[in-house]
């Protein structure tokens, strides 16, 4: 690792949360973009560790926006790693990596009906500009062995492993959510790749359920 890719650590500290004791390490990358690390037991170490790398949406997890599922599977995450240890490493990479600015003019158009990759390619930008290299090096330094990925996305699969981090398992992160989202999770399916099983459809209740 060079001196340019070296994160550094400029702040750590143990918070009560609601879902257990967390240690959060927040960690600068080259370009002083900050990213943190939630860390549940001790993982210096230690092999198998449960880890869900989270890009950052902040429409979904502080505006509450029904449009997507991210907020559910950060905090489904979250509960996981509480009960049984791991670490969530939170990226600020919003929109895929589009920035913020350019995810909502995705939204803009998405609510004319084009989809959300169709919506990144009318504005000439790539359905997915994520990187998950930081990733790698965070649970580097952080003493992780190999992970058990909580994740969907292949593309996350890849990359992580990629960056240096042996991948014992991945497991699939499916959440409940309002039918508002189905149509996104149908598109992350069938044009993305990501391992959605089975249909979605709404129950009784407007929210949905994988089936």
């Amino acid at each position: 690792m060079t001196d340019d890719q070296r994160q550094t650590i400029p702040a750590e500290a143990d918070i009560p949360t609601r879902y257990g004791d967390l240690r959060l390490q927040v960690f600068t990358d080259a370009g002083g973009k900050e990213h943190v690390a939630a860390i549940a037991g001790d993982v210096d170490g230690r092999s198998g560790v449960l880890c869900r790398i989270h890009s950052e949406c902040l429409t979904s997890e502080i505006m509450g926006s029904l449009k997507c599922d991210c907020r559910e599977q950060l905090e489904t995450a979250l509960g996981r790693i509480g009960a049984e240890g791991g670490v969530v490493i939170y990226l600020r990479q919003e929109g895929r990596g589009i920035g913020l600015a350019n995810k909502v003019r995705a939204y803009a158009l998405q609510n004319q009906g084009v989809d959300t990759v169709d919506a990144n390619r009318m504005l000439g930008l790539p359905d997915d500009l994520r990187s998950y290299e930081i990733a790698g090096r965070i649970l580097q330094d952080l003493g992780v062995n190999s992970v058990r990925l909580l994740t969907n996305n292949p593309s996350k699969i890849n990359g992580l492993s990629d960056a240096g981090v042996p991948i014992e398992s991945h497991e699939p992160l499916i959440c409940d959510v309002t039918g508002l989202a189905q149509g996104y999770l149908e598109v992350k399916r069938d044009r993305m790749g990501h391992l959605i099983p089975g249909a979605w459809q709404p129950k009784a209740s407007g929210r949905t359920q994988p089936i």
